[in-house]
C-alpha cells in the first residue's frame, strides 16, 4: 500500500493538472474550450480509478487495530539507548537533514542537538567531502544497501578524519526510510593492534587552534553585550542597534554583514538598514547591496517570514541573495563561498524584527556549526536590544 507521503504527492501532482486546465481554459475562445473536455474527463477518471482506492486503503489502515504505533514505552527506551550510544550517532532524511543527534555527536561537531536538527550535516564537513556524503544517504535512503565512508569535518579537530557508517531503518509510522550515521572518530591511520589488550592509546591533548577558536568566539560574544548595552544606554533605535551590531561582526567574523529590518507592524516591505563589505569592495559593490531591496532576496524573506535561520557552505543557488545592476548573481560577483542568514527573534513566539546575512568570500573558512550555533545566540541578544518604537526626542531644556 503507498504511503501517505506518496499520496501526498499523487494528490498535489493532480491538484496543479486541474490548475493548469484551468489556465487553458481561460485563455481560449469559448469556442475551443470544449477541446479541453476529454482532458477534464481523463482527469476525473484517474481521481475514480487511483486516487479514491488509495484514499480508501490509507483510511482503513489508520483505522485497523494498534494503527501501526509502537508502544510508547518501547519508544522511550530507544531513545535513551540512542542518547547514551557512547559511538557519536546522528539520524538524517534523505537530504543529510539532521532529524536527531545524540549526546557523542554533539561533542563530535562542537554543537547543541536542538541548533543542529532540521540543518543540513554536511554543512559540518570540509568542501570536498560534502557531495560525498550526500550521495551516499540518498543511496542508503533508496534501498541500495548499507555502506561507509571517511569525511573530514570542516573545523580544526584532533579528531581528523572520521569514518561514518551509513544503514537505512524505517522509523514506525513513517513512510520513507531514514539514515542512521554512526561516527569513529580518530579510527583513520590507526595500527592494527591499537586497542587490544597491554595497548595504551595516545594521551588525549587539547588542539591549540580549537581552544583559540572558543576564545575568539567568547570575545567576539563579549563584544557584541558590551555594543549593545551601550546602544541601550544612548537610548538608539532599532537602525542604530542593528548598525552597532553589525560593525562587532564586520571583519573579524564575516567579510560582509547585511542587515534588514522588518515592517514593524501590518502591512509594509522589510528595508535595507546596513551593508558593510571588504576593504576593497568599494564604489558600486557596496553601493548595490546597501540600495538592494530585500525582497529580492529569496534568502532574506524566507529568514524574516519563517525564522529559520540558514547555513549554507559552496551555495548551490546562486541566485538566492538576488542580483545586481547588471544581471550577475551577488553571490558570484563577491565569491561568497559560505553564508549565515539568522532571523532577529527574542524567543519562537516573538515576530522576528529583521535579518542578518553574513558573507564569507575568497580563502577564508567556511562557517562552521559551532560558528553558526554562536551567531544564533546573538542574534537573539540584538532583537531584544531593538526597542519596539522610535526613541523619543529630549524634552526642551533637559
Amino acid at each position: 500500500m503507498p504511503g501517505a507521503q506518496e499520496f501526498g504527492a499523487e494528490l498535489t501532482d493532480f491538484r496543479r493538472r486541474v490548475d493548469e486546465l484551468r489556465t487553458a481554459r481561460a485563455s481560449l475562445p469559448s469556442q475551443e474550450r470544449l477541446s479541453l473536455l476529454d482532458a477534464a474527463l481523463f482527469e476525473l477518471q484517474h481521481v475514480v480509478d487511483v486516487l479514491w482506492p488509495r484514499h480508501e486503503e490509507l483510511t482503513a489502515a489508520s483505522r485497523s487495530p494498534g494503527g501501526g504505533r509502537a508502544d510508547p514505552q518501547e519508544q522511550q527506551l530507544l531513545r535513551a539507548l540512542f542518547q547514551r550510544l557512547p559511538v557519536p550517532a546522528v539520524l538524517l532524511d534523505r537530504d543529510t537533514v539532521v532529524r536527531r543527534m545524540n549526546f557523542a555527536a554533539t561533542q563530535l561537531f562542537h554543537t547543541r542537538a536542538g541548533y543542529a536538527t532540521g540543518r543540513p550535516l554536511a554543512a559540518s564537513l570540509r568542501r570536498d567531502g560534502q557531495a560525498a556524503l550526500r550521495s551516499q544517504v540518498a543511496a542508503v535512503a533508496r534501498g541500495e544497501g548499507d555502506r561507509s565512508l571517511t569525511v573530514r569535518l570542516s573545523q580544526p579537530s584532533a579528531d581528523g578524519e572520521v569514518r561514518v557508517t551509513l544503514a537505512a531503518l524505517r522509523p514506525p509510522g513513517e513512510p520513507r526510510p531514514a539514515v542512521l550515521a554512526a561516527f569513529q572518530p580518530g579510527m583513520i591511520g590507526a595500527p592494527a593492534d591499537e586497542g587490544t589488550a597491554g595497548t595504551r592509546r595516545p594521551e588525549s591533548r587539547p588542539d591549540l587552534a580549537e581552544v583559540t577558536r572558543h576564545a575568539e568566539l567568547l570575545d567576539l560574544a563579549d563584544d557584541m553585550a558590551a555594543a549593545l548595552l551601550r546602544v541601550a544606554l544612548a537610548g538608539g533605535g532599532p537602525e542604530a542597534v542593528l548598525a552597532r551590531a553589525a560593525e562587532v561582526l564586520h571583519g573579524r567574523f564575516a567579510d560582509w554583514v547585511i542587515a534588514d529590518l522588518a515592517p514593524e507592524s501590518g502591512p509594509g516591505a522589510p528595508r535595507r538598514v546596513v551593508a558593510l563589505g571588504p576593504r576593497d569592495a568599494v564604489g558600486d559593490r557596496t553601493a548595490s547591496l546597501a540600495e538592494q531591496d530585500p525582497a529580492d532576496c529569496p534568502l532574506v524573506v524566507n529568514a524574516l517570514s519563517d525564522g529559520v535561520s540558514a547555513l549554507r557552505v559552496s551555495p548551490a543557488d546562486a541566485d538566492t541573495f538576488g542580483r545586481d545592476a547588471t544581471g550577475a548573481p551577488i553571490l558570484v560577483r563577491e565569491e561568497v563561498t559560505s553564508l549565515l542568514c539568522i532571523p532577529l527573534r527574542a524567543s519562537a513566539t516573538e515576530p522576528v524584527r529583521g535579518a542578518f546575512t553574513l558573507f564569507r568570500t575568497g580563502g577564508r573558512g567556511a562557517f562552521e556549526m559551532a560558528e553558526a550555533g554562536v551567531a544564533d545566540r546573538i542574534s537573539r541578544h540584538v532583537a531584544l536590544a531593538m526597542p519596539r518604537t522610535a526613541p523619543r526626542a529630549p524634552a526642551p531644556g533637559a
